[in-house]
């Protein structure tokens, strides 16, 4: 039934995307599919060639419906002609760079197909780049793709709650695990945070945003994820320095401010025994076993620096014939018996796919946030400061996390990620525009 619905599905790509490209208004209707269908990831996807079995980062050639739905809005735009002349910014190409110095790991990965997984996955993340890019610099209609994020957070939250009601101790919302949980809400968090600050009139969005905020900061805390809960406090306070920064309705802010800090500080006095048991109660076996991981890592880097040992193969260099359990046992002084993946997404690029990936992805990523610190000289006193003050906070969260953590790996995580950069290159590319737009009244006050 789920390959007969697949099937239905792709075969409606060119009929619908004909469809919008008559009328590109429609489009916004389907960025509330693809928010449904995030919601609903693992229900609307399909692994071809799958092996469920795997502890990969990928175990199959996937295709979700968030996939076909970006894919539809990207064929639109090229009927209309509005590809060509929207080319992204640099950031987009840093990322092909990022996925071209991931192909040498093929020669030397034990299973290719497994890489393929991965690879495949790459190229999915870029169609739905390539996708929000496309619409937000045809239309211009940032409060659609915000709206999706925003309902999105309620909607997870909503299944954190019932999850957290219904006795699951560490509840994961929408998301595989909680800690690719917490990730996401950093993002939508810290940048309805910052709108929240710096918006003065009193909407509809200006609500929706406020209600997203609290959902999202509720269940990063609900998450119980130590990661989390030590790189919560580290990007509210720069998102919230940042706001102030803005210039102008000091005692606004501050007034909005005051009330958010009690109840925060209440909040956090009720989650404090569980996250003091997450502390205290660790097993120690928890962070050898993290040590341990990274330093195979470091021995499959010491191994093969330039090409790695292949995406997507990390578990499979941990069984024999390889030895990298055995030479980090020895260097630690006690055997490990683990076949998961090393809990740092640096340590897991570097390891399969050498240092010039790893390196490639470091400017990736940094790209974006050295473009959250441009917009902010750029969009000062403007509505729309409170984009890149968001998400300066939400991005240094997420990457500090990822130290203690692969999750921006995961499919979902790297849909809300490519949502965001796709986001940041639509204001780097645009900013002008925007501020000249806004002059003459073109917008809504939101």
């Amino acid at each position: 039934m789920k390959y007969l619905v697949f099937a239905i599905a792709t075969l409606g790509i060119f009929p619908l995307a004909f469809l919008l490209a008559n009328n590109l208004r429609w489009a916004k209707y389907l960025f509330w599919g693809m928010m449904f269908s995030l919601c609903l990831f693992q229900a609307t996807a399909i692994n071809f060639f799958s092996r469920e079995a795997y502890a990969g980062t990928s175990r199959g050639m996937e295709v979700s419906l968030i996939y076909l739905l970006s894919l539809t809005l990207l064929i639109a735009l090229f009927f209309r002609g509005k590809i060509r002349s929207r080319l992204p910014d640099a950031g987009f190409w840093i990322y092909g760079i990022y996925f071209l110095a991931c192909l040498p790991s093929l020669t030397s990965a034990d299973d290719c197909l497994i890489s393929w997984f991965e690879l495949w996955k790459m190229i999915m993340m870029g169609i739905v780049f390539l996708a929000v890019y496309g619409y937000l610099k045809a239309t211009d209609d940032l409060k659609t793709v915000l709206s999706v994020l925003a309902f999105f957070a309620i909607v997870n939250f909503l299944i954190v709650t019932k999850q957290h009601y219904t006795g699951i101790y560490q509840p994961g919302g929408v998301f595989p695990h909680r800690n690719s949980m917490s990730m996401a809400m950093h993002l939508t968090g810290m940048l309805f945070f910052a709108f929240y600050l710096t918006n003065g009139i009193a909407t509809w969005f200006r609500k929706l945003c406020m209600v997203a905020f609290i959902s999202s900061v509720a269940a990063v805390f609900w998450s119980y994820s130590r990661g989390a809960v030590l790189v919560t406090p580290i990007g509210y306070a720069i998102t919230g320095i940042c706001c102030f920064l803005f210039g102008g309705h000091w005692d606004r802010k501050v007034k909005r401010l005051l009330p958010l800090l009690v109840v925060g500080m209440l909040g956090t006095f009720l989650v404090m025994p569980r996250l003091v048991e997450r502390f205290v109660t660790a097993p120690k076996a928890s962070s050898d076993t993290r040590v341990e991981l990274a330093q195979c890592s470091l021995e499959m880097i010491k191994d093969e620096p330039l090409r790695g040992v292949g995406i997507n193969n990390w578990s499979l260099k941990m069984i024999p014939p390889h030895e990298y359990q055995d030479r980090a046992g020895d260097v630690m002084g006690y055997d490990m018996n683990y076949h998961g993946i090393v809990e740092t997404v640096y340590l897991l690029v570097g390891a399969e796919c050498g240092i010039p990936a790893l390196l490639a992805m470091l400017a990736w990523f940094g790209w974006y946030w050295g473009i959250c610190i441009h917009l902010l000289r750029k969009l000062k006193g403007t509505r729309w400061y409170y984009l890149p003050a968001g998400l300066l906070g939400g991005l240094t969260a997420d990457y500090m996390q990822s130290t203690l953590e692969w999750v921006l790996r995961q499919q979902m995580n790297l849909v809300c990620l490519m949502f965001v950069f796709a986001t940041l290159s639509y204001l780097n590319t645009s900013w002008a525009k925007l501020k000249n737009m806004e002059s003459k009244a073109h917008f809504p006050h939101w």
